[in-house]
């Protein structure tokens, strides 16, 4: 696994648009209408240049798949964070969209846990190369990563196969919150 850098930004967005073109979530947030592929794309910068700020961005050796992991813990406002909140509404969710992201994020703030973790925002693997165990290294070397940092590692999906698969990985699920469809919260302690 390698961090990404800046001239890798482009990689890793093109592999979470790809990966999350139909994802429920990323529905739930972005309108299906004309410009549908453009605000996946402003989702996706802007996740990929906040966990640049607060966490860490991660690709695959072969750069087929990509990982972004937020440091909750070391999230602060600041003047870029705030310009990268305001173009998120302007370019993905909408002003409409606006209340509905902001009740949606205040139901699943208050099922995160308040102690230092490890949370994985995204992981995608280019759909090209997927099943032929990238996504499952990938997945091994964060997990391995925040065993040395001993934090646990969180997530969210509501892609109810990919459970199966996380569970294999020593995730279990802790909650689940309905949204018109399901999303699952999963966590895995470090190993001692």
């Amino acid at each position: 696994m390698i961090k990404a850098e800046v001239v890798d930004k482009t990689t890793v967005i093109k592999v979470l648009i790809s990966s999350f073109e139909d994802n429920q979530s990323v529905n739930f947030i972005i309108r299906k209408d004309e410009k549908r592929a453009r605000r996946i794309q402003a989702l996706m910068d802007y996740s990929y240049e906040i966990c640049s700020l607060f966490g860490e961005v991660w690709l695959s050796d072969d750069k087929n798949a990509c990982a972004l992991i937020l440091y909750p813990q070391q999230k602060r406002t600041t003047l870029k964070s705030i310009w990268l909140d305001i173009r998120l509404i302007v370019q993905a969710v909408g002003l409409s969209g606006i209340s509905k992201a902001l009740k949606r994020e205040e139901k699943i703030k208050k099922l995160q846990p308040r102690e230092n973790i490890a949370y994985l925002w995204f992981i995608g693997v280019d759909p090209e190369f997927q099943h032929k165990g990238i996504g499952s290294k990938l997945m091994k070397e964060i997990i391995a990563e925040s065993n040395r940092k001993h934090l646990p590692v969180y997530l969210e999906t509501s892609t109810l196969r990919n459970i199966p698969w996380y569970e294999v990985l020593g995730f279990h699920t802790y909650n689940q919150l309905e949204l018109g469809y399901t999303l699952f919260f999963l966590k895995r302690e470090p190993d001692k």
